[in-house]
């Protein structure tokens, strides 16, 4: 196994579906405190939404179906992501949904903290962890990404 450290300013990407952006709007403002001791970066609108909401800035990326959940997706793979809060809409088929498949299987893939209801971002931001250095134990892909492929 392999471990990267997460500092205790940690690295937040929030991302809502447009039936639950008010969701979240309303569980960053409700936690607000908490989120102003850590760098958050979120999709299109939602990110739009937060930064007024919360007065703080937020970094913003494109829209989800514009490829906000597949920038989302490439900075977990850098190592650039610590946590993932994802209010995603399990009532309604999303046109980009396999964009959303593909970032939550990445951060599941890289063993990052991820929340897609209030209850978990609620365990996850409540856990002393959140505020101190944490190793981050993470599958080695070595033998993976060294593998023999067949030529053509």
């Amino acid at each position: 196994m392999q471990s990267r450290i997460l500092a205790p300013r940690k690295r937040i990407a929030l991302v809502a579906h447009d039936h639950r952006k008010q969701d979240l709007l309303d569980w960053a403002w409700y936690n607000r405190e908490a989120l102003a001791r850590h760098e958050l970066l979120a999709t299109g609108t939602t990110g739009r939404l937060l930064e007024e909401k919360l007065d703080r800035p937020v970094q913003q990326l494109l829209s989800g179906p514009l490829g906000g959940d597949q920038q989302i997706g490439a900075l977990i793979a850098e190592g650039k992501v610590d946590v993932l809060i994802f209010f995603w809409d399990p009532m309604e088929a999303q046109p980009h949904d396999p964009d959303v498949k593909a970032l939550l299987r990445l951060a599941v893939t890289w063993n990052i903290p991820t929340a897609c209801d209030r209850a978990t971002a609620d365990f996850i931001f409540t856990s002393p962890l959140m505020l101190q250095e944490y190793h981050c134990r993470q599958q080695d892909f070595s033998a993976y990404l060294n593998r023999r492929t067949p030529r053509t």
